[in-house]
């Protein structure tokens, strides 16, 4: 179990202001990661030096984003005005996970736009939807070398502020939050007028460390 990602809403002045602005904060670039047809989503990616990435999601114009569960969250982040969506978590056998929730896990994908389809299971957006301080389940299928923090880079993920309970995520990752957050400190506040979920990120980037909101 380890920290797979972080998922960042667009703001409502759309995709490419936010990875413009949030690319200069960390001195780093963002590609073009492609569309989730089964999400009604797209998102940029940036690779972090710690085997991680940043995504920058929006919803598009399309069915999926009103049924399934990750758009609609997506876009209701967007429309509070953009930020930090949620924190998932990489399993190696979600059919562990599956067993302890009691249903299947989806199948996900997204098409790049050099045409690779990129493809995992996932599970747990029910849990996050209701109670977003949770993260979700990912388990990735096909080479390592596909997966969107390859490459590197010169920014690192070092902090975490997630509204909620720290007890309440040991409980639920069935482990200790700290272990899939090994090396990354995480700072736990109470939910505010917004509720639980993560409100904050720290990055070590070469021109020193950035906080972003």
């Amino acid at each position: 179990m380890r920290l797979d990602h972080l998922s960042y809403a667009a703001s409502p002045d759309g995709l490419a202001s936010t990875i413009q602005w949030m690319g200069r904060k960390l001195g780093t670039g963002f590609t073009d990661g492609g569309i989730h047809p089964r999400f009604g989503t797209r998102n940029f990616v940036a690779p972090l030096a710690n085997g991680s990435y940043i995504e920058v999601v929006e919803a598009l114009d399309h069915p999926a984003a009103e049924t399934a569960a990750f758009g609609r969250a997506v876009k209701s982040r967007t429309e509070d005005g953009g930020g930090w969506l949620a924190w998932v978590v990489a399993v190696d056998e979600i059919a562990k996970v599956e067993a302890r929730l009691g249903r299947a896990a989806h199948d996900g994908h997204r098409v790049r736009p050099d045409g690779f389809d990129l493809r995992w299971k996932q599970i747990g957006l029910t849990e996050f939807s209701y109670d977003p301080q949770l993260p979700y389940f990912i388990e990735w299928e096909g080479d390592a070398a596909h997966h969107p923090s390859a490459g590197g880079s010169s920014v690192t993920l070092t902090d975490l502020e997630i509204a909620g309970d720290e007890k309440t995520v040991d409980d639920y990752l069935d482990s200790r939050s700290a272990q899939p957050l090994d090396g990354i400190t995480v700072e736990w506040s109470a939910p505010g007028e917004d509720g639980s979920g993560l409100v904050a990120v720290t990055f070590s980037t070469p021109n020193g460390a950035v906080r972003i909101y």
